[in-house]
């Protein structure tokens, strides 16, 4: 039985990733005869693509909470590479990730096709990011971050990172705190998280030849970013995360000098 869920979770997602990459190369195709960036449209047709992939993955999900009806920086903590079509697949967004994922097959040309900011750790060109993301949300956009900067296994929150959230202030946005965990009999789930030394490969196998999970995603009170330095956001928006999932490790802050 175990062996034929996992082929057919196999499958239906393979299908999904195929027509995801069809229509990417269209939408490709067409901004190069228009001569026109067509972000709008991607973000819409990446939620679509976004909420199929979710679908085809071994999760239950509940969401609590309001969707912002204007522009906002969602910030939220990182688990796994599966809060991407999670997260994705509630409104029309775009995402900053690690530069490493956009040398994955496959993955990497759908995450820049769909519009993905890539960030190299430790490379000082965060202010260049932290630009292109003030533009984004100046255009009406929505935009994903997850301030840790890395995932965790959902236990504890790693600091969060002051200057990425820099571009809600130059922009006049308010900040869009997102918690998420992965449930399994109440407790958290051992499977879901993407950490460490785990390869896709290895890490997609094991959660399709697993029962399915509960996922919680809370959008919490959105924090106004104005007369608040990018530190005050991390802060609040970190505080705000960790009460909502019940965390009982001490959070971690920033100071000034660390964000620097």
């Amino acid at each position: 039985m175990t062996r034929l869920r996992l082929a057919l979770r196999l499958l239906h997602l393979a299908l999904v990733i195929a027509f995801g990459t069809l229509l990417a190369g269209i939408v490709s195709l067409c901004e190069r005869v228009v001569r026109h960036d067509l972000m709008p449209l991607r973000q819409r047709l990446t939620r679509w693509f976004l909420a199929r992939l979710g679908g085809a993955l071994p999760f239950r999900v509940r969401v609590e909470g309001e969707l912002p009806t204007q522009p906002m920086l969602w910030v939220a903590n990182h688990v796994s590479w599966t809060d991407i079509p999670l997260l994705g697949a509630l409104q029309p967004l775009s995402f900053l990730s690690k530069a490493e994922v956009r040398a994955w097959p496959v993955a990497g040309w759908l995450a820049h096709k769909a519009g993905t900011l890539f960030i190299r750790r430790g490379s000082g060109d965060s202010s260049q990011v932290g630009q292109q993301l003030t533009r984004h949300l100046q255009q009406g956009r929505n935009l994903l971050i997850f301030p840790e900067g890395t995932t965790t296994d959902g236990l504890a929150l790693r600091t969060f990172h002051g200057r990425l959230l820099a571009s809600a202030i130059d922009s006049g946005v308010a900040v869009q705190p997102v918690a998420i965990r992965y449930l399994r009999d109440g407790q958290p789930c051992p499977v879901a998280p993407f950490v460490g030394d785990d390869d896709m490969l290895s890490h997609l196998l094991r959660l399709l030849s697993s029962s399915a999970c509960e996922v919680e995603i809370r959008l919490l009170e959105p924090i106004a970013s104005e007369s608040r330095s990018r530190n005050e956001l991390a802060r609040h928006s970190q505080a705000a995360i960790a009460c909502a999932l019940q965390l009982d490790t001490p959070v971690m802050l920033q100071t000034e000098a660390e964000a620097a």
